[in-house]
């Protein structure tokens, strides 16, 4: 288990551009495909090797775990067809204006928090989808939840600005501690520049050492740094 750091089109921001659970990686497919499997192989999961509704932009666009995923009502059938091929859970197609659900919904495999924007319909169709309770909250007074931090089934690190009463919200819900950090040498939008998972972590490759540091804290994996 490791911290490794990398780039996906160039961008450090490799949380836009992909998305991980414990037991898949979707990369998409402008991502050289030797790439996109050392992804998978340094995070232990299958590859989803696809685009979401033609958008490299994976990672704000889909969010999910092991049990489900959100995807927007734009999705393509044969983008639908690569992710069935490999994850067997629950696949909603959300029918509603909102799109970029990797931005706004934040889940592990024990609890979910949600962009308080939702309505109580749509909250609770995440919550079946995903097979975990789901509750709207903010972090750092902002309501896009999932672009402001990253959570696994051992760990989360969220913004800096993170409240108290903030963080205990997201204690209770997602059942694992949390830290406060910033991934690509100061960014504090958390979601935006790391994927990981129980195995590992992949944060973007401008993040700096103490920020590694404290992400492998946070995600309780190995303080030992890989390049790519």
């Amino acid at each position: 288990m490791a911290v490794y750091l990398s780039s996906i089109v160039g961008s450090p921001s490799i949380g836009v551009y992909s998305l991980a659970t414990e037991t898949m990686v979707i990369i998409p497919v402008m991502v050289p495909q030797e790439k996109a499997q050392e992804f998978a192989d340094w995070l232990k999961t299958d590859l989803v090797y696809t685009p979401i509704c033609g958008s490299v932009l994976v990672g704000a666009l889909a969010c999910a775990n092991s049990n489900g995923m959100l995807v927007p009502n734009s999705i393509r059938p044969e983008e639908l067809e690569r992710i069935k091929a490999v994850f067997s859970g629950n696949i909603t197609v959300m029918e509603t204006k909102k799109t970029a659900y990797g931005n706004l919904v934040l889940t592990n495999d024990k609890g979910a928090v949600v962009d308080p924007r939702f309505k109580p319909r749509e909250i609770k169709q995440i919550s079946e989808t995903l097979g975990v309770e789901a509750v709207p909250t903010e972090i750092a007074s902002l309501p896009y939840v999932g672009s402001l931090a990253n959570v696994t089934n051992k760990g989360a690190l969220a913004h800096p600005l993170l409240k108290d009463e903030e963080k205990k919200i997201l204690e209770s819900v997602l059942k694992v501690p949390v830290e406060v950090g910033t991934i690509n040498c100061g960014v504090p939008y958390v979601g935006t520049g790391l994927i990981a998972n129980s195995n590992a972590a992949v944060a973007g490759s401008m993040t700096t050492g103490p920020e590694m540091f404290i992400i492998g804290n946070a995600l309780d994996v190995v303080q030992e740094v890989k390049i790519s």
